[in-house]
């Protein structure tokens, strides 16, 4: 009996993370199909491409999982409430520079980078996931502010939604930064000064009198 089909020769789970790489690399319409047919390896010819990964779109659909799976979680401690919330707000920022510039990988964050992996409008639907964890880390970065004007770390009239934009369009810096090189070195010193708004925004103590 005929053996049906072609044997595949490559690791898919290793061809999904080689993807992964170029997605967040290049983003997805920047990423042609003899690119990512290379990356993989193996001599995969299209149609044992189109076998294994149903289309590009599909191919970055399943990337993006793994992506938000994995690398993404640095910030889920923002959502943390056994951690204080200045705490939960200065590990997410630190564990974010890290991983972006940790080697192994492309430098940045695809979550922050996805906001021009697909610019096209009939695209938007491509990038949607990385949409949607952006607003959660925004979420999560107001959550964290408002948990410390509710616990007394913070002034009453501090308005949440207007400093979660300020640490949250630093985060999202943070990934420009990694690709032109800038080190964590430099990041973590930026990101104590960054928290440095949290002090400002902290209720005046009353000091002592000195006569």
């Amino acid at each position: 009996m005929a053996q049906m089909g072609r044997p595949r020769t490559f690791d898919r789970d290793a061809a999904v993370e080689q993807a992964l790489h170029l997605f967040w690399e290049q983003g997805y319409e920047s990423t042609s199909l003899s690119q990512l047919k290379a990356a993989i390896g193996g001599g995969i010819s299209a149609p044992s491409f189109y076998a294994a990964f149903e289309s590009k779109e599909a191919l970055y659909e399943e990337c993006t999982a793994r992506y938000l799976a994995t690398y993404a979680k640095v910030t889920e401690c923002l959502w943390d409430k056994e951690l204080p919330p200045r705490e939960a707000l200065e590990l997410a920022l630190r564990r974010s520079a890290r991983m972006q510039c940790e080697r192994g990988h492309p430098k940045g964050c695809m979550v922050a980078l996805g906001v021009m992996s697909a610019p096209s409008p009939e695209l938007c639907t491509i990038t949607a996931p990385l949409t949607r964890s952006r607003t959660r880390t925004r979420a999560g970065i107001k959550a964290c502010i408002e948990r410390g004007i509710a616990n007394g770390e913070l002034r009453r009239d501090v308005d949440p939604r207007a400093l979660s934009t300020v640490f949250d369009s630093f985060l999202i810096g943070l990934s420009t930064l990694a690709r032109d090189g800038v080190g964590i070195q430099v990041m973590d010193a930026a990101i104590s000064q960054i928290m440095g708004l949290w002090v400002m925004s902290a209720p005046q103590r009353n000091q002592p009198s000195t006569t």
